[in-house]
């Protein structure tokens, strides 16, 4: 069978995810999408999203795997690391050896390492001159993030600051209160995946993968979804039981 190439595989993805932005979309759930687009199209192991506050604080919103949100946790933990730099200067960060970069980040390495990490990029995210996040880029062996690679990572990065500002021309005035709103809807969601963790006793990924392709498979928004399955307590108890045995069913 033919492989199909890489330039039509980008290509594919960026209509399909642009025809999402022009439906009516989940913003967590298009985010989920667009780290694991990168993963895909990128010579990468694993990608996720950090996004500001209106206090300049960054947040995780999404990421391909748990090794991956760990390690952007971890960044805002300690303070350093590819996503932090690139928020702070605007500009892409690509490091191609990890384990050369010790006095860059000599807390962030270590754990970078440990996690299986051999190389780290990063690049921001911008809207109306101001900058919004960053995407990291995660690989597992030494590699530089390549003119192509990198045009692809700002390219969905893009496409993600649409999807956070998609009501609204992107201003001053208006890109503070859709962080406020992204950033709700990701606590939310964090909330559901811990919930469901508990509930299902299963690894806090494979909850939020439930939640997500429950939500999909029910043709509903993901944090519709997850915050329905925390406020509503009358719904909750029905809801864990069509989840239990949607669950059940995809393992049929």
């Amino acid at each position: 069978m033919t492989e199909i190439p890489r330039e039509t595989r980008v290509l594919d993805a960026v209509v399909s995810l642009v025809d999402s932005l022009l439906v009516d979309f989940d913003v967590m759930d298009l985010l989920t999408e667009l780290t694991e687009r990168c993963a895909d199209l990128i010579d990468v192991a694993a990608a996720g999203f950090l996004l500001a506050d209106p206090f300049d604080q960054l947040h995780l919103l999404a990421a391909t795997t748990e090794q991956a949100r760990e390690l952007e946790l971890f960044q805002l933990q300690a303070d350093q690391g590819p996503c932090m730099e690139c928020y702070s200067s605007g500009e892409p960060v690509s490091v191609a050896d990890l384990a050369a970069e010790s006095a860059r980040w000599p807390r962030f390495v270590p754990a970078a390492l440990d996690a299986g990490f051999a190389s780290v990029h990063a690049v921001p995210m911008r809207a109306a001159g101001n900058v919004l996040g960053a995407l990291g880029l995660f690989g597992t062996r030494p590699g530089a993030l390549s003119d192509a690679d990198r045009l692809v990572a700002q390219t969905l990065a893009h496409i993600a600051c649409v999807a956070i500002l998609q009501e609204h021309a992107p201003t001053p005035s208006t890109v503070m209160p859709q962080l406020r709103s992204v950033l709700t809807s990701r606590v939310v969601v964090d909330q559901a995946k811990g919930f469901l963790h508990e509930v299902f006793d299963v690894s806090v990924e494979d909850a939020f993968t439930l939640l997500r392709q429950y939500s999909r498979a029910k043709g509903e928004h993901l944090t519709d979804v997850a915050r329905r399955l925390m406020t509503d307590r009358h719904s909750r108890p029905v809801l864990i039981a069509a989840m239990a045995d949607f669950a059940k069913a995809s393992q049929d």
